[in-house]
């Protein structure tokens, strides 16, 4: 069998769990890191000092976007089986909280983990440019996910 040969084999397998998981946050990262620099070259109101930063600004991001997603998950399966219209008020209230909430905390991890190295300006000392780009993050994710399960 040629070399190349054991590579097509290998690709034909099955991938485990830990295999899509991998292909799924290494996806998620390069298309938060596309989008990061992409505003930082672009965008005025986004500021990185560098490639390595910015690959590190996106992995910490990604960890803070399912820790949020997490959070908010436990919070909503708190709600489940709770019925009235407060407790769905309350659901949705509290999912929404969590959501816009957290991009303050994440702006915060990233002013303690990078200082001046990255700079997020404009409305709400630069919280409104970084919603934009996280935003746009979540956006980029989805569309290069849908273009992977595509090609299944």
């Amino acid at each position: 069998m040629k070399p190349h040969h054991h590579v097509v084999a290998a690709a034909a397998e099955t991938p485990t769990t830990r295999q899509r998981l991998f292909a799924r946050y290494l996806i998620a990262i390069l298309a938060d890191l596309v989008v990061l620099n992409l505003f930082a070259e672009h965008w005025d109101r986004v500021a990185i000092d560098g490639f390595t930063l910015s690959l590190a600004v996106a992995v910490l991001l990604q960890l803070l976007l399912q820790l949020t997603l997490v959070i908010e998950h436990r919070v909503a399966g708190w709600f489940r089986g709770r019925a009235g219209a407060a407790w769905t008020f309350a659901r949705f209230f509290s999912a929404w909280l969590i959501l816009f909430g957290s991009k303050f905390v994440m702006l915060g991890a990233l002013d303690l983990a990078f200082g001046e190295a990255i700079h997020f300006a404009g409305a709400m000392h630069g919280a409104g440019a970084f919603i934009a780009v996280v935003v746009a993050m979540l956006a980029g994710e989805e569309l290069v996910t849908r273009l992977y399960r595509a090609l299944a």
